[in-house]
């Protein structure tokens, strides 16, 4: 059963939603500071986190950030008032989702479970896609740059892995928005600007993620090409 871990100050909030995740075969842990929930994060064991923007010791987006530099957990921020800022803070400090106060709790079940099928769902029969200088392994949700292991957050990986299965197909900012969140999420485009421009700095130095103005973003890296074979005398 997934593990779930909340970080939230609010002490009355954890128990009822605990028992409402049970129905869903989530289990749901709150730690009340953010020392605690990294403490908690540091031991493992857990599948995604939800942190609230207003906590005490560090705000949500320091927290976010903190656990960016050691983790790519699903992490989904709560922000007061749905704010739009709040939303883009996070998303460019690498939060994978996020939902405004006050919250249906099926709601925020429904986007657990959204980031948690982008982590676990595989193609076990997908092949590596291969550019120049870059590998991505649908099967293991791994990418390699330059021949070094690349760490990417659930949503980027899901990012790079479209345009790579279509390299030099532009896709357009709702075309990105469909398949990164699906229809039941509340979007806005300014996210698919700030999920790309991430990505990009990540996959520096390669000039992989080229921009078309009105259009979308496209792969813009070549097919590596096999290994040619020895000739034989």
């Amino acid at each position: 059963m997934p593990r779930i871990l909340l970080i939230d100050d609010d002490a009355q909030l954890g128990p009822p939603l605990a028992a409402y995740f049970q129905r869903f075969d989530l289990t749901l842990e709150q730690a009340l500071r953010p020392s605690a929930g990294l403490a908690r994060l540091a031991q493992g064991g857990f599948d995604a986190a939800i942190l609230d923007v207003m906590l005490p010791e560090m705000d949500g987006f320091e927290l976010c950030r903190t656990i960016r530099r050691n983790s790519d957990i699903p992490l989904i921020m709560l922000t007061a008032r749905g704010e739009v800022m709040d939303r883009v803070v996070g998303l460019e400090l690498g939060a994978d989702d996020y939902v405004p106060k006050p919250f249906e709790p099926r709601e925020l079940v429904a986007r657990v479970q959204t980031v948690l099928r982008r982590r676990t769902v595989t193609a076990p029969a997908a092949a590596k896609l291969e550019f120049d200088g870059l590998t991505v392994d649908p099967a293991t949700r791994s990418v390699m740059r330059l021949g070094q292991p690349l760490e990417l957050t659930g949503t980027e990986f899901d990012l790079l892995h479209l345009l790579a299965r279509e390299p030099g197909k532009v896709f357009s900012r709702d075309d990105i928005l469909n398949h990164l969140r699906g229809h039941e999420a509340e979007l806005f485009t300014r996210a698919v600007d700030i999920v790309v421009s991430r990505l990009r700095k990540k996959l520096e130095p390669l000039d992989a993620i080229k921009t078309l103005r009105n259009a979308g973003y496209s792969l813009a890296l070549g097919r590596a090409q096999p290994a040619a074979e020895p000739k034989t005398p």
